[in-house]
């Protein structure tokens, strides 16, 4: 990374939200904060708040600008499509809600439903997370189950408590999306020898 006159070794990660550079020195440099983001076959540089800062990114540069400029939705990174069968459990996020049975046509808010292809659920303390087994029951074998639960300083349980409950229950963890400012989502799924 070059910035400040200076040059870093290190990594850039391309988060959801944000990107970041880990190493000599560490910069976080959210998608809302940038001016202009720019790139050639393997530089990217972006204009922020903070001045200019550019990546060294060999032949992905193109790649993350179009991330950066065009983000997917949530919905998207969460993989709801229009055919999708969705329970919802504990989530009252209205603004979520309204995007979510805007786009799939079938939602359910009160009942979990049978052969769901995708559950949201909200567990923010290690009580709700003693009910995934049940959740399971009510997840098609090929659908995912969402953990949505609070980041950062008000965070009860660790995703570390999220991933050992959902493999207590019999799944594994393969994705993690942020679902809004204040609160993460991670995917779970049953392992493929496991499903029918």
């Amino acid at each position: 990374m070059k910035y400040e006159g200076k040059v870093f070794k290190g990594k850039a990660l391309l988060e959801t939200n944000e990107l970041i550079f880990r190493g000599d020195h560490r910069l976080t440099i959210p998608f809302k904060k940038m001016k202009s983001v720019d790139a050639d076959e393997s530089e990217l540089t972006v204009v922020f708040d903070g001045g200019t800062a550019s990546f060294t990114i060999e032949k992905r540069a193109e790649q993350w600008q179009d991330k950066i400029l065009h983000p997917k939705s949530v919905l998207d990174k969460l993989g709801v499509k229009e055919d999708s069968l969705v329970s919802v459990k504990g989530i009252t996020d209205k603004d979520f809600l309204n995007q979510l049975t805007s786009r799939a046509k079938s939602v359910s808010v009160k009942d979990l439903r049978e052969d769901s292809d995708i559950i949201f659920y909200a567990a923010d303390n290690k009580k709700d997370l003693e009910k995934l087994n049940d959740l399971k029951r009510h997840l098609k074998s090929n659908g995912a189950l969402w953990i949505v639960s609070l980041k950062g300083k008000r965070a009860k349980i660790k995703d570390t408590d999220v991933m050992s409950a959902g493999k207590k229950a019999g799944l594994v963890d393969v994705k993690v999306v942020s679902f809004s400012e204040t609160q993460t989502a991670l995917k779970f799924v049953v392992p493929v020898d496991g499903r029918k």
